[in-house]
């Protein structure tokens, strides 16, 4: 498999900054930021809402980060809760907003490890930025990139957790490719992503307001973790599944599901 990376943007064709439905994607995210918005209809849904499997983040989590960092989470899992995160390690945190997941695992691989965030929205990483300077971390640095081309050498990189955002990449194969060259032989990807058990209607897949609230984006299941095995990834493991609430009528109800999963990089 070669570790050659290939630069991409979210559609052939387009420049990253030409590109309407990334445009999109960072508006959404930049009000998400600046708290002009919540991340997805009028509930506040993000890191302290409740789900059908209980809340994502206990109290005892919440408390160890800002609120507004908390307000800016878009996650649909904690993947921090299963990652075998070590003292010592590199973590990646790719799509990192801002920066709740990062600042949790920033604790577990105390001051001899180091956590970078990465995030194609300016403004969630310079939210990023601000909160870990308020928490005095110094072992957490955020970059301005996209996670389908990783500005990290190869085999650099012990953990990768991902938190609701590979969704909206129209590039997974990338993201897998590129996350698998910079992990170590032995390194293990941790992924919360919406995943679909049923077809979107046309005008859902491609609506860029349903791409950004991490629906429109969404691919079959088997498809999804057929491409984590594409690009070299063993030992995959389901941890959990949960439906994911939809609107009354929506035509994506029943569709969506909330999918975390590990997998390793074979030694």
């Amino acid at each position: 498999m070669t570790n050659r990376v290939r630069r991409l943007d979210l559609f052939d064709g387009h420049t990253a900054g030409e590109d309407p439905l990334r445009r999109s994607i960072q508006k959404h995210y930049t009000e998400v930021a600046r708290r002009e918005k919540a991340c997805c209809g009028e509930d506040g849904s993000g890191a302290s809402a409740e789900t059908p499997s209980g809340r994502l983040y206990t109290d005892d989590q919440l408390k160890l980060v800002p609120s507004d960092s908390v307000a800016a989470s878009a996650g649909c899992g904690n993947p921090t809760a299963f990652a075998e995160i070590r003292p010592g390690d590199t973590v990646v945190d790719l799509g990192s907003g801002g920066g709740i997941d990062c600042f949790l695992a920033a604790r577990a691989v105390g001051p001899t490890g180091n956590v970078i965030g990465m995030d194609m929205t300016a403004a969630m990483v310079e939210l990023a930025r601000k909160n870990a300077v308020k928490l005095g971390l110094e072992n957490v640095a955020f970059r301005l990139a996209q996670i389908e081309t990783i500005p990290l050498p190869a085999e650099s990189v012990d953990v990768i957790m991902s938190n609701c955002v590979i969704n909206l990449s129209s590039h997974k194969e990338a993201v897998f490719t590129d996350a698998f060259r910079v992990l170590k032989p032995g390194g293990k990807i941790f992924i919360s992503d919406m995943v679909l058990i049923g077809d979107l209607p046309k005008e859902v897949a491609e609506d860029p307001v349903m791409w950004s609230c991490c629906v429109g984006g969404a691919i079959r299941k088997e498809r999804y973790l057929e491409m984590v095995r594409a690009a070299g990834f063993a030992e995959i493991t389901t941890i959990s599944e949960t439906p994911s609430p939809a609107p009354d009528g929506a035509a994506w109800a029943g569709k969506v599901l909330s999918l975390s999963f590990r997998a390793t990089r074979p030694a």
